[in-house]
């Protein structure tokens, strides 16, 4: 019953962040097995992110326990509400206040990695602009009239639509380039690098024993194929008497 309270869920919070854009993904290329990636992904969650979003099917214990910290550490570095380790990740922010300032409730992220994918994970969080016509000033490429602050502003630094003079059909027009950020306090490279380290945590509490079973997965595959090899050898030996 548990499981199928979860799957729904993620399904309703997959459907709330939908949105109908055909931007080009940028490509995650996050790495499971970096465990300094995933601290600093789960620092960067505690920190920007756990305010509003909450992930009540994740564990602070199992992650603590996965990604090599120390439980001191966890709860003086990821822990603020004075909740205890094997207690689920939950926002301190009440639901209904939640519905008020943001129109619903801000999405479980337990699964949002493996309903939205690592791509549009990474690229949502890097295309964000200024938009004054928006309740919180700005837009978003990969989802647009989005619902939510830019809560990374402070760090990538104020992202704006940039475009370029082309000739276009005969005629010098403006286009679209990119989105540039100004007056942040990591460069262009440390602010991706932050969010793939964020993306990175995300997919792996998505699936939490993915590399366990991919191991397991290789052991299995090994075995069977050593085992062919002896049925092989079994099935010629019986057919050789038969004839």
């Amino acid at each position: 019953m548990k499981k199928l309270v979860l799957i729904f869920s993620v399904l309703f919070s997959g459907l709330a962040m939908a949105a109908g854009s055909n931007y080009a993904l940028d490509e995650a290329e996050y790495d499971l097995t970096d465990q300094a990636s995933l601290q600093r992904g789960a620092q960067t969650f505690s920190n920007y992110c756990l305010g509003c979003h909450q992930m009540q099917y994740q564990r602070y214990s199992r992650s603590f326990e996965d990604l090599g910290i120390p439980v001191e550490l966890g709860q003086q570095y990821l822990q603020f509400t004075g909740v205890k380790p094997t207690d689920y990740i939950t926002s301190p922010m009440p639901a209904a206040n939640a519905a008020t300032w943001f129109g619903a409730p801000p999405p479980d992220l337990t699964l949002v990695a493996r309903v939205r994918g690592a791509d549009w994970i990474y690229t949502y969080l890097r295309t964000f602009y200024v938009d004054e016509g928006k309740t919180f000033g700005v837009n978003n490429k990969v989802f647009p009239d989005v619902g939510m602050p830019h809560v990374l502003e402070g760090l990538q630094g104020t992202p704006r639509e940039t475009s370029e003079p082309m000739l276009v059909d005969g005629e010098m027009q403006d286009r679209y380039v990119g989105i540039k950020a100004t007056g942040g306090q990591l460069s262009e490279a440390e602010y991706d690098q932050l969010v793939l380290d964020l993306v990175n945590y995300l997919v792996y509490v998505g699936e939490p024993s993915r590399l366990k079973s991919e191991s397991i997965g290789r052991w299995v595959l090994a075995f069977l194929a050593v085992l062919f090899v002896f049925v092989y050898l079994l099935k010629k030996e019986y057919w050789r008497d038969v004839h």
